[in-house]
């Protein structure tokens, strides 16, 4: 089964909840973005990193707009599931960007990345380029080949930003929509989904039958709405 929960910042306490008991053996945890605990390089990263890997069950990310981009490069890329990832340690990878993966039987569409505020603490290593953060035309040019691939057909869509519409509809004060969001947008036109799960605004929301908001929540992602 697959679990999803929001944005973690490189807390190891939220790992550690009672939510997660749930997880079981061969399950997977898909976190949405802002995974946080490849930083600094230190040796205490590295324990944290060390004990992820060990979970009973696989731990993968997507990439969201506070991460250090630097660290997450040194990591080689590795096929998994049918697409691209950085394995970290163990069960701990970094789902890549436009990539679709096969996981518990099920499809899934990750595509990390997105805007950060001005006025947010800019990454380690990327002060002065936040090129890094944002989804690219290479980006999203290889979310179309893989959904092309898949006949735009897949279970569940996880990423960082969410279409143009809800990140309106959650952030009623922003002032432009970023063009990570017009990727999105395309995307969300185009592919047959049953759910989508975001994490970038730091709650926990069902918008509509389809859409997830997530912070930190643990769901499962054929989450029964009428429960």
């Amino acid at each position: 089964m697959i679990y999803v929960t929001g944005d973690t910042h490189g807390d190891l306490s939220r790992f550690k909840h009672p939510a997660f008991r749930k997880i079981k053996k061969r399950d997977a945890l898909i976190i949405c973005g802002d995974f946080g605990f490849i930083w600094d390089g230190g040796k205490k990263e590295k324990r944290a990193l060390k004990w992820l890997g060990k979970r009973r069950y696989d731990v993968l990310f997507v990439d969201g707009a506070h991460e250090n981009f630097d660290e997450l490069e040194k990591y080689g890329e590795e096929y998994w599931c049918g697409g691209k990832t950085r394995k970290i340690s163990g069960k701990l990878r970094l789902l890549m960007r436009g990539q679709v993966f096969e996981i518990g039987g099920k499809r899934v569409l990750a595509f990390g990345g997105g805007y950060r505020d001005e006025s947010e603490r800019p990454a380690v290593g990327r002060e002065n380029n936040d090129s890094d953060e944002k989804p690219s035309p290479k980006d999203y040019e290889e979310a179309m080949r893989a959904l092309e691939k898949a006949d735009f057909k897949v279970d569940y869509v996880v990423s960082y930003e969410p279409p143009t519409r809800i990140a309106e509809f959650l952030s009623l004060n922003r002032p432009d929509v970023d063009k990570a969001n017009r990727y999105l947008d395309d995307i969300n036109e185009k592919t047959e989904y049953k759910r989508w799960f975001f994490g970038r605004h730091h709650v926990n929301k069902i918008i509509t039958s389809k859409y997830f908001a997530l912070f930190d929540n643990v769901v499962a992602a054929d989450y029964n709405l009428l429960k």
